[in-house]
């Protein structure tokens, strides 16, 4: 059996190149599972073939404490795939994800769960971002060609903080570049809505930043499109009698 089946909620954190933060990380994650609102908490690491130190020191963290699990992708996928990867073998009830960078804190987990039983969706939005103001005017407009696109409604869709009910995120159809769409993504389901919550937002201290302009406004642009094209095409079933169980 999965291991996170025993839980009802995990924390999914991608990781690519980060060996400057895994400690840091593993610390705060095993902070934040002393004062959850949800006692029953493990963490995945998902590496996504980082080339430096990062799976060495992430499988020394996982030996050291209990409750911290990874899985080392064969090949680089980015972090959609990485992102995928996590919500295929997650099996609680609910998926948290986070960014390895600590630009949030899995503290704020406890503003969103309280929210996870009634949406399968709840997001932060970065307050008081640290980032340059050129980061922060890419991301805005990228945000509202974005919602010109979807009509989500989502105020700060790349905020590296979010927690999924895992049926729906397993439902979700994963693409490149598709972690950006995850409002309207779930939108798309039966039942699906978001809720949004503001978070704490703290500068990077430690590694690169693996977003450039194209990845983070020209890239996402182009995925619109590919959103339009799948939103139109997109099955959406419910079971109503069955006897298989």
């Amino acid at each position: 059996m999965n291991k996170t089946a025993q839980y009802k909620f995990t924390i999914i954190s991608p990781v690519y190149n980060e060996e400057g933060n895994i400690e840091r990380l593993a610390k705060a994650l095993a902070d934040f599972m002393k004062i959850s609102v949800e006692p029953s908490v493990c963490v995945l690491f998902v590496n996504d073939c980082s080339d430096d130190n990062s799976l060495k020191l992430i499988q020394k963290e996982c030996s050291q404490r209990e409750r911290f699990y990874y899985l080392s992708l064969a090949r680089r996928t980015g972090l959609s795939g990485a992102i995928k990867a996590g919500f295929d073998n997650t099996f609680s009830q609910f998926v948290g994800y986070i960014d390895a960078d600590l630009q949030t804190t899995p503290e704020d987990f406890n503003l969103l769960l309280p929210h996870a039983e009634e949406y399968p969706l709840v997001m932060g939005i970065r307050a008081n971002r640290k980032d340059s103001a050129w980061k922060n005017f890419q991301s805005k407009f990228a945000n509202g060609f974005r919602k010109m696109f979807t009509h989500d409604g989502a105020t700060d869709t790349g905020c590296p903080l979010k927690i999924l009910q895992t049926s729906y995120a397993k439902r979700v159809p994963m693409f490149t570049g598709m972690h950006r769409f995850f409002p309207a993504l779930i939108q798309l389901q039966d039942g699906g809505k978001m809720m949004q919550i503001p978070v704490r937002h703290f500068p990077r201290t430690a590694g690169v930043s693996k977003y450039n302009v194209w990845n983070r406004l020209i890239g996402p642009m182009k995925d619109c499109f590919a959103y339009r094209w799948m939103k139109k095409r997109y099955i959406n079933y419910s079971v109503g009698k069955e006897n298989l169980s």
